[in-house]
């Protein structure tokens, strides 16, 4: 009878103990740890750690637009930017109990991407960016080396070179359409970042879907609901364990995947009934996620990668987040390069000049767009100025060794690639100026340093699809640039914005010329 009356108290001592160890003690002894260490920054607070900051920074930012300059890490970064500026180049924040160290620094952001020992993993996605954040670029250690195996010839040059007609297709019809707009008055006002985003998703459904441009579309339309209600979701404050009950929102998001899956499912599944009746391959991504799905035992292969054929499940994550990523990532860059261009006129001329010496009125082909060096050299800027993703997640597998710090296995780092790409100690005093002739000699030769330059991370962990975007965006820009000239609207409100991707918040209003 004693013992079924102390009991429960035991237990709720234990329980009480169990919290106070995570939300309190800790969370101290980590942030002593750290400070012996060098790496400062603002105290923890019970609970919610700086995550009130961090959203009331973010809030702040957005809540206006800022001045028309590049100078855009306080905004896009708001409260670690602040951060990095009082406490140095490795600070902490806290995001609720959990600790982060933010990384502007060049040296520290190699030794990381390098990854040499492999003790550095990517940052498991927070549960609202689940749906997104999934497929190869969530996977680690083996995993990740076997499904990277298996996309890689879906991005050689030769499929690339391969995809050039759907990315002159897309641009035509864009260009259709803007022509037929400016065919009154010589000129047009429109939003231009909505204008890539048709575009990109088109070539992303031709490229994943093949004739299923339609559920594309939809597809489309799901992904960016989905981004926009986990990128706000992960500002949101919720005491801990508050996530495992049913809301609005959360019933919301599992509708949207389910939805993403099932579209998926049925193409996978129409596909596979095609392959059946014709061996012929095509060579898109879905083919060769689909071959690896019924993949035979090869016995020429390695050890590591016999029987290595994915599940349908994992199919259909890779196709979500290859149609997220690569639809999303060309049209911020081709949406930035157009607002760039149209912020200084005198590289718009120079760079249609050289469009129309090596193309001509040609649509430009894969051999020609390795001449368009004024055009590299301006992307290549942009990519500096406005990088697509400002921020890179990486985890400690184990405690180990970071330049001079020791630090405890599990940490989460962040790389504010934001920052690096904007400090003048490895750009000069100009480093927030646009200046495309940094790149004139090429992406090693663009600084004293090497790499302080990585849109698309760096290392093996390099996007797989940076090429593609690259090769996407440079025809893109060529076939607008023979037919249009652009300046910014009076309605156009400077406002970089990271939903995921680097976005204009209040899209990108241009005036079109027809030349």
């Amino acid at each position: 009878m004693a013992l079924l009356v102390v009991l429960p108290g035991l237990l709720l001592a234990w329980a009480v103990w169990k919290v106070l160890c995570t939300v309190w003690w800790k969370p101290l002894r980590i942030q002593r740890w750290l400070r012996k260490q060098g790496i400062h920054g603002p105290s923890y607070q019970l609970f919610f750690g700086n995550t009130r900051e961090t959203m009331s920074g973010f809030y702040e930012a957005s809540s206006q637009p800022m001045t028309l300059s590049h100078k855009i890490a306080p905004r896009v970064l708001a409260y670690f930017y602040q951060v990095a500026k009082e406490y140095g180049k490795v600070t902490v924040v806290w995001y609720g109990s959990t600790p982060v160290v933010l990384v502007a620094s060049q040296e520290l952001a190699k030794e990381i991407l390098a990854n040499k020992s492999g003790h550095f993993l990517k940052t498991p996605p927070p549960p609202s960016l689940r749906p997104l954040v999934t497929g190869t670029i969530s996977y680690d250690g083996e995993k990740w080396a076997v499904h990277r195996k298996i996309l890689n010839p879906a991005f050689y040059f030769e499929q690339i070179k391969g995809m050039l007609p759907a990315f002159s297709f897309s641009s035509s019809e864009v260009l259709k359409k803007w022509v037929k707009l400016t065919a009154v008055n010589g000129s047009c006002e429109l939003d231009v970042f909505a204008e890539m985003q048709t575009l990109t998703e088109f070539v992303m459904s031709k490229m994943l879907f093949g004739k299923d441009e339609e559920k594309g579309k939809r597809l489309f339309q799901i992904q960016k609901e989905q981004a926009e209600r986990g990128f706000q979701a992960l500002w949101k404050m919720q005491l801990p364990g508050f996530g495992f009950f049913p809301t609005e929102e959360s019933l919301r998001t599992e509708k949207l995947n389910q939805e993403a899956t099932t579209i998926l499912q049925d193409i996978t599944r129409q596909r596979m009934k095609e392959m059946e009746i014709d061996d012929a391959r095509s060579g898109d991504l879905l083919t060769l996620l689909l071959e690896a799905y019924m993949i035979d035992n090869d016995p020429n292969e390695p050890e590591s990668f016999k029987k290595v054929g994915i599940s349908m499940d994992e199919v259909v994550e890779e196709c979500k987040v290859f149609y997220f990523a690569g639809q999303g990532t060309t049209a911020v860059l081709l949406t930035w390069t157009m607002v760039v261009l149209a912020m200084h006129p005198e590289w718009q001329v120079r760079a249609r000049e050289e469009v129309l010496q090596i193309c001509g009125n040609e649509i430009p082909t894969f051999d020609v767009l390795n001449q368009l060096k004024m055009v590299t050299m301006v992307l290549c800027e942009v990519l500096r100025l406005y990088p697509p993703v400002g921020m890179l997640g990486r985890l400690a597998s184990k405690k180990m060794k970071l330049g001079n710090f020791e630090i405890p296995a599990g940490l989460q780092l962040l790389l504010l690639t934001q920052l690096i790409h904007h400090d003048p100690e490895l750009w000069g005093d100009d480093s927030k100026v646009f200046k495309p002739e940094r790149f004139s000699e090429g992406v090693a030769n663009a600084s004293k340093h090497q790499v302080v330059f990585f849109p698309f991370s760096w290392g093996s962990r390099v996007c797989i699809g940076q090429n593609f975007s690259m090769v996407e965006a440079k025809v893109v820009l060529a076939m607008i640039l023979q037919e249009f000239s652009f300046e910014l609207a009076p309605s156009y409100s400077h406002a970089p914005s990271p939903v995921l991707t680097l976005q204009p918040q209040h899209g990108a209003h241009l005036i079109l010329h027809k030349i």
